[in-house]
């Protein structure tokens, strides 16, 4: 019987197979570094024990978990609005398609290559701008290219250099409000608006340079560097924790220890 059930398999199932793997792989790639991968795994392991309990005939589980499933729906647009505003726009435009084609090929995997970091640069230049007072906010990226928040600010996609960095957020220049956003060796944008953490945690004599470093890292995996314009100190957050006062070393045995 079961050598007849697989040989019954038509086409179209093959089709449907595939065309729902696919789909789970370009929603996984627009959740990938963000703190909705969790919630995404998390809504698949349900979904997976609802299935297993309505196999097993388990009464009270089936009727509980499938409530749960029955608005599962809404629950994911409400908590994945913006994977989902990023997903329709892309769709929507055909150059970034035509652009982003391999991501497409279920059989071609988009490789990602090794984050080229240089960390002796950024260090040398917060170490500098604390010693000067001069304020600034240095997102790095990792798995999630934070395209999004890229798209708030000015392009800038230039090779990282500490002269560059202080330049960016020299008191009079057109850039230093807002976030310079680091992707591999190449700083993609300046003036980049973030979110803003509203955790009580966070000290009250912090302003919203610090706030928006929390608010980053707990909406992606980034890792947020602040120099401190009141005080020349460096932090650091990641994870949605903030690092107070950290030292040039102690900031790059961090950045070490994540990219080398």
């Amino acid at each position: 019987m079961l050598l007849v059930g697989l040989f019954s398999l038509r086409i179209v199932d093959v089709v449907d197979i595939i065309l729902f793997a696919i789909l789970l792989y370009e929603i996984y790639n627009l959740v990938k570094g963000t703190a909705g991968i969790r919630i995404f795994i998390g809504i698949i392991a349900l979904y997976i024990i609802w299935k297993v309990v309505k196999a097993l005939h388990m009464q009270l589980l089936t009727e509980i978990l499938g409530q749960f499933i029955s608005v599962g729906v809404i629950a994911l647009i409400v908590v994945f609005q913006p994977e989902i505003r990023q997903f329709l726009l892309m769709v929507g435009n055909l150059r970034i398609i035509k652009n982003q084609r391999r991501r497409f090929l279920f059989w071609r995997f988009k490789v990602n290559n090794p984050i080229n970091l240089n960390i002796d640069k950024i260090v040398k230049a917060c170490q500098k701008m604390a010693e000067t007072k001069t304020g600034a906010l240095i997102v790095i990226a990792q798995q999630n290219e934070l395209a999004q928040y890229i798209a708030t600010g000015q392009p800038v996609d230039a090779y990282i250099s500490e002269v560059l960095i202080e330049t960016i957020f020299f008191k009079n220049s057109p850039l230093h409000d807002g976030a310079v956003v680091i992707i591999g060796d190449k700083i993609r944008a300046a003036r980049c608006i973030l979110p803003v953490s509203n955790k009580a945690t966070i000290p009250p004599f912090y302003g919203l340079r610090h706030r928006a470093a929390v608010g980053i890292t707990e909406k992606s995996d980034a890792i947020a560097i602040i120099v401190s314009e009141e005080r020349g100190e460096i932090a650091y957050s990641y994870e949605g924790l903030l690092f107070e006062n950290i030292s040039p070393t102690g900031l790059s045995n961090f950045l070490e220890s994540l990219f080398k």
